[in-house]
């Protein structure tokens, strides 16, 4: 009797090269697409058709935006944290495709998950470990598996394919292309040579040459650091972030070309397209610098950096980012308020900030007007630099200079 085996399916070429290895092996394959959005219905049902033309027992779709809004965007959005402070983390929805399908096969009674990852990038990394700390389960991962062979794998994998009679997904031709709710990544081609990407390496946003002319403003609303409305219209989190994508794409920002440190120990480049993350992550910045105290600002970067690392290297499940972001959401409690966004292309910038925690004080504006007097500023000064002013009159000013 066949076992049942869910593979975590997008219709590309790895995934599609799967369905028929393993089948192969004796395994009845139970397809599951994880919408972690990005995609049309057009696409979906694509998918779908092509799971069951390789010969799945059965597909299966699963709507994840609203699970990539609450598990990996609110805190990416009250962290700030992007990994090595220039990549919005667009890798993340990973952990909810595990997730997902290790939900799946429990509800079908097997412990066989499949992934279509290579043994040379990172997402192997992300799919093992969320496995291993989520359940006992058997990993079964094909491509590695032909690339202990020494093959040239995504040329094996076509090869096969097309002798089976499957047509090869036109996708690979140019880039490596991944898109959610997040936004876009762009990989393989000039890309990889270190080369300039070219125009055809775009996705959401457009070129300067096609920049409306006319300014746009949008006003975002939040409460306790999480988004909510936009234009004061309430929206839910998915819905809130593909408008911001579709916005400002068309005024060329979030794109960016990103060379990081990968999981692997390799150089990694990419491009990536995060228009809606940028604008909220201005927004917010914004917002939160004028309603946190300078303790919780200067803090704030430490446990940012500390939580991408873990979000980007695969521990999305340590105790530790679950203490991290406990930590966020205590510290998200008074950064409640409007942030207008402005952008003429390119970049976009935070130009207003309406927020009953605004610490102001009527009485006193940095360098305008003061609540204190001068004889209480002059002795602030003295004991503030004291410790400085001492090691000058004890060691004679300008002795570190030699």
């Amino acid at each position: 009797m066949s076992q049942s085996v869910v593979l975590a399916f997008s219709g590309g070429l790895d995934t599609s090269f799967c369905v028929p290895w393993l089948r192969e092996q004796g395994f009845e394959v139970h397809t599951l697409f994880v919408d972690t959005g990005g995609v049309g219905q057009d696409e979906v049902e694509r998918i779908e058709a092509r799971a069951m033309a390789l010969g799945a027992e059965k597909h299966h779709c699963f709507d994840a935006s609203h699970d990539v809004w609450n598990e990996v965007l609110i805190p990416l959005i009250r962290s700030g944290g992007w990994y090595q402070g220039q990549y919005p983390l667009l890798c993340s929805d990973r952990y909810v495709i595990v997730k997902a399908s290790l939900a799946l096969c429990d509800r079908l009674g097997t412990k066989h998950f499949a992934h279509g990852c290579t043994g040379m990038g990172n997402d192997q990394v992300r799919f093992d470990l969320t496995v291993k700390t989520l359940g006992d389960y058997n990993i079964i991962a094909p491509i590695r598996a032909i690339q202990r062979k020494g093959l040239n794998v995504r040329e094996y994998e076509k090869a096969q394919l097309e002798a089976l009679g499957f047509d090869v997904p036109d996708k690979t031709d140019q880039y490596t292309i991944n898109e959610n709710l997040m936004g876009v990544t762009l990989s393989g081609s000039e890309i990889d040579e270190w080369k300039e990407p070219g125009e055809g390496a775009r996705v959401l946003t457009k070129p300067a040459s096609v920049w409306p002319s006319e300014t746009l403003r949008i006003d975002v609303t939040f409460e306790r650091g999480v988004p909510v409305a936009l234009d004061n219209s309430p929206m839910s989190g998915p819905d809130l972030l593909a408008t911001l994508n579709r916005e400002f794409g068309v005024y060329g920002v979030g794109r960016g070309i990103y060379t990081g440190d990968t999981t692997v120990g390799l150089k990694g480049r990419i491009v990536f397209e995060a228009p809606g993350i940028t604008a909220l992550d201005v927004a917010h910045r914004a917002l939160e610098e004028a309603t946190s105290t300078r303790q919780q600002n200067a803090f704030k970067s430490v446990v940012a950096t500390k939580w991408a690392e873990l979000v980007y290297q695969g521990f999305f499940y340590d105790p530790l980012k679950h203490d991290l972001e406990a930590y966020l959401t205590q510290s998200q409690q008074c950064v409640n308020g409007t942030v207008t966004l402005r952008t003429a292309g390119g970049m976009v910038e935070a130009v207003a900030i309406d927020s009953p925690h605004l610490l102001t004080t009527g009485t006193a504006g940095y360098a305008q007007h003061a609540d204190w007097s001068v004889e209480e500023a002059e002795g602030f000064i003295k004991l503030f630099g004291q410790s400085s002013a001492l090691w000058a009159q004890i060691n004679g000013a300008g002795v570190s200079d030699t």
